[in-house]
């Protein structure tokens, strides 16, 4: 086990995005954290999940949390963790009506569950910026909470706390908040210290080696990724660390890569608690798979919250074509101008179409290097429709390629015609923190 400084409140990072790897946590829980946070949300999330609610009133959460749940039940029954996730996603509530449900058969009865709500702005619609769509427009509206609900939760000694839409690093720092006696009114660098902390570890194996862009080759035991973990101290220092046991590396290239990840202005990182300096952050690598976070500064948060809402916004689908050589990628190309030549004969209107060619340029576009024949091509091409029927009409006109095209045929690199997806335009603002605030609330009930 990794050694802890005294004082030190231990946390975990233990998902990273709805859809990672629960496995992970049984290394995490080798190293006895005192918190394990579930981070799984992202715009792209809430819009899967409104898409679950839109089929069931009664979805809308991540409906992979009972598989982390069953992993972290035996830390959890026994007290020797406490779990914070924002898995309720933008149906909190929802995901509480499962837990009781499945309680008896889960093993969760004397769990005491706190959920925090408030997020959702949908009721609320005077608080929304003024150029967002009607309020029956919105799948969903919900604004980035900060710590205050979570660590009320705590307090009230939930020993597991749902949230929505709260800010990614808030679900680390609230524990930091509760155990340390930090006030939220009070030091910014404390708070900006322990977001710091929360920016690190809530990319689950980011902070491990994973996206790693140096010698990425060279992380060690790349199939049993080690999840990271952080003691803090009251004075907002902190050793970032992985379970002993697990595959991964931590050092000064992996956290510093971590800590400029989905940051704007380095100097002004805002969060809803406290504004970061990541210019102030030093870090100092010990070995051993263990970097000290220091000297982190900041300055107090703004008045305001970020919301992000969506609507509906059409249909898409896309399709993937193989090529060999001779003449791989002519024959993509060719393959994509008739496409779209015969899309427009029978009528279709697009309101989006694009052509990817992998192996030329899918990734760097314009910017690809100049090469020789590639000796295969993956063509995809994806569109986009104001209907599901004309969207599902376009393969239609494609498919039929196969035979009337260049030769020697396409080879589907999918299966089966594709299905229309619908769509949602995102809609982001700020709205007034201490309005948001005021609807926020805190259930607690033992299961």
């Amino acid at each position: 086990m990794q050694p802890r400084p005294e004082g030190a409140v231990r946390i975990a990072g233990g998902q990273g995005f709805y859809g990672d790897a629960p496995a992970a946590l049984a290394d995490l829980l080798t190293e006895e954290p005192d918190y394990v946070c579930l981070e799984a949300l992202a715009e792209l999330t809430l819009a899967i999940l409104a898409k679950d609610r839109r089929r069931d009133e009664t979805l809308g959460y991540t409906r992979d949390l009972p598989l982390y749940l069953m992993e972290l039940l035996p830390a959890l029954l026994e007290g020797r963790a406490r779990v914070i996730t924002n898995a309720g996603g933008i149906n909190p509530p929802a995901a509480l009506a499962l837990l009781r449900e499945a309680a008896p058969a889960m093993g969760l009865g004397g769990v005491t569950v706190a959920v925090v709500t408030g997020d959702d702005l949908r009721a609320r619609p005077e608080l929304l910026p003024p150029e967002f769509p009607p309020p029956e427009q919105l799948e969903f509206a919900n604004a980035y909470l900060g710590v205050a609900g979570i660590v009320d939760a705590l307090e009230r000694g939930a020993d597991l706390v749902i949230t929505g839409r709260v800010a990614d690093a808030a679900l680390f720092l609230a524990p930091l908040v509760h155990e340390h006696g930090w006030a939220l009114d009070g030091d910014p660098d404390l708070l900006a210290a322990g977001t710091v902390v929360g920016h690190v570890l809530e990319c689950s194996g980011q902070a491990t080696g994973g996206n790693h862009g140096g010698r990425w080759w060279d992380v060690p035991e790349p199939w049993r990724f080690g999840f990271p973990l952080a003691d803090v101290t009251a004075d907002g220092e902190a050793i970032v660390t992985k379970p002993e046991v697990a595959g991964g590396r931590v050092d000064f290239d992996t956290v510093r890569q971590q800590l400029l990840y989905e940051v704007g202005d380095p100097t002004a990182y805002l969060t809803p608690d406290v504004v970061v300096d990541m210019t102030s952050v030093r870090l100092e690598d010990l070995g051993g798979d263990r970097v000290r976070i220091h000297g982190v500064t900041g300055s107090p948060a703004t008045g305001t919250y970020k919301v992000v809402a969506a609507t509906a916004d059409g249909y898409a689908a896309d399709l993937s074509l193989a090529f060999g050589w001779p003449d791989a990628g002519a024959k993509a190309r060719a393959t994509a101008d008739l496409a779209r030549r015969r899309i427009d004969v029978a009528g279709i209107t697009l309101d989006d179409w694009h052509v990817e060619l992998f192996g030329v340029n899918a990734l760097h576009g314009p910017a690809a290097l100049p090469a020789g024949e590639p000796p295969e091509v993956v063509l995809r091409l994806a569109w986009k429709t104001a209907d599901s029927d004309s969207c599902a009409a376009v393969a239609r006109h494609v498919i039929p390629l196969a035979l009337s095209g260049p030769p020697p045929g396409m080879t589907p690199a999918g299966r089966g015609r594709p299905r229309p997806s619908g769509l949602l335009a995102l809609h982001t603002g700020l709205v007034d923190r201490a309005a948001v605030d005021a609807g926020v609330r805190v259930h607690v009930e033992t299961l």
